[in-house]
């Protein structure tokens, strides 16, 4: 048997990554230990991610430094230097499991300007050139769901560049999602490419989906509305494996395939769980299938690690997951406005944290100008 918990979920065709990356994680051995102990295969960032990263302790002083002396003053010029090197390092930490996995996992994530999300021209540009400036294979580039980012995410897969669409909460837009995918592989074959080049990943978010539903559900109140308490997210993410199930098969697809096309993996983020009267592996547990990726924070790596039952059980309860959507309309919940929220105020709060990211390096600035 795998030695760990993480390990038989991986041997389950599960991949496991982390959404946290830092200085301190990549340098001083703990990505290195999640690797060998955690089965950890891959890692997300974002601006949050970041902005905790470098507010914290004096690891990224002396670059900064550097920087500040060679003339470079914008905030997000400066932010992106830095969030550079953390990528472009941790991406050669991880470019071993990217060789020995053909490409399958290995990979790191780092997002466009949160900014940009509703923005098509401006968040292509900024993919293409995060692509070139870090300039790795195991890098994948994350462009939120939005309407126009789907634009942006079908033109930058047409020009071969590997993406992590982030921040899906409908199926709707999941559908949508795949088939801008496809949609750029289809012009990248056309144009001559190699599509084997290009991998892509669809984070769809889980927990806050519970959040936001169960909110609604405790204020249209009653016993069968509060009974559908905490189901949602789970059904919400059987259902678009589902559709990834019936996307990547057929003629179409197996055309690309033959072309050496990747399928785009569904990766279920946002996987801690937020309410404490939920088990606090409840978003692993119960998304287990192959070709999927988990990605979790760190306390959620190590309650699995604890206490977490490794069984497939994401094609289990499917039926069920349908009948719920149904259920939920029958009590007054509006699934549609839900998940337009929960986008909105995704695009939202990583925008604050970009901001606030962007105030903590020109504070960091202003102290070491001052020193």
């Amino acid at each position: 048997m795998p030695k760990s918990r993480l390990h038989q979920l991986s041997a389950l065709g599960q991949s496991v990554w982390i959404d946290v990356l830092s200085r301190k994680l990549v340098h001083e051995g703990e990505l290195e230990r999640m690797m060998k102990e955690d089965a950890v295969v891959g890692v997300t960032s974002n601006p949050t991610i970041f902005q905790k990263a470098i507010a914290s302790g004096e690891a990224y002083d002396e670059q900064m430094k550097e920087l500040l002396s060679g003339g470079e003053t914008d905030a997000k010029e400066i932010f992106l230097e830095l969030a550079v090197k953390d990528i472009q390092d941790a991406c050669d930490l991880l470019r071993r499991v990217w060789d020995k996995g053909k490409g399958q996992d290995g990979y790191v994530s780092m997002e466009v300007d949160p900014t940009l999300a509703y923005e098509r021209e401006e968040t292509f540009d900024e993919a293409m050139r995060l692509h070139e400036w870090i300039d790795r294979s195991n890098l994948l580039v994350k462009i939120p769901a939005t309407k126009p980012g789907l634009g942006a995410i079908e033109d930058a897969i047409a020009k071969g560049t590997s993406i992590n669409i982030t921040l899906i909460f409908s199926l709707e837009r999941y559908r949508e999602v795949v088939e801008a995918y496809i949609r750029g592989i289809e012009r990248l074959v056309s144009a001559g490419g190699d599509p084997s080049l290009v991998a892509s990943v669809a984070s769809f978010f889980v927990s806050r989906v519970d959040t936001e539903a169960d909110k609604r559900l405790e204020a249209i109140g009653g016993a069968k509305a509060l009974a559908l308490r905490g189901k949602l997210a789970i059904a919400n993410a059987k259902l678009a494996y589902e559709h990834y199930r019936e996307a990547f098969s057929g003629e179409r697809w197996e055309y690309l395939q033959s072309k050496g096309a990747t399928r785009q993996r569904c990766l279920w983020a946002s996987t801690s769980t937020k309410n404490p009267d939920y088990r606090d592996v409840l978003y692993v547990e119960e998304l287990i299938g192959p070709e999927t990726i988990n990605t979790m924070p760190q306390e959620t790596v190590q309650a699995f690690q604890e206490h977490g039952e490794v069984a497939e059980t994401l094609e289990q309860g499917v039926d069920e997951a349908r009948q719920l959507l149904t259920q939920l309309a029958e009590v007054g919940l509006d699934y549609d406005d839900v998940v337009l929220t929960l986008e909105e105020e995704g695009v939202q709060k990583f925008a604050d944290s970009f901001e606030e990211l962007l105030e903590g390096v020109r504070s960091k600035r202003g102290e070491l100008v001052a020193a």
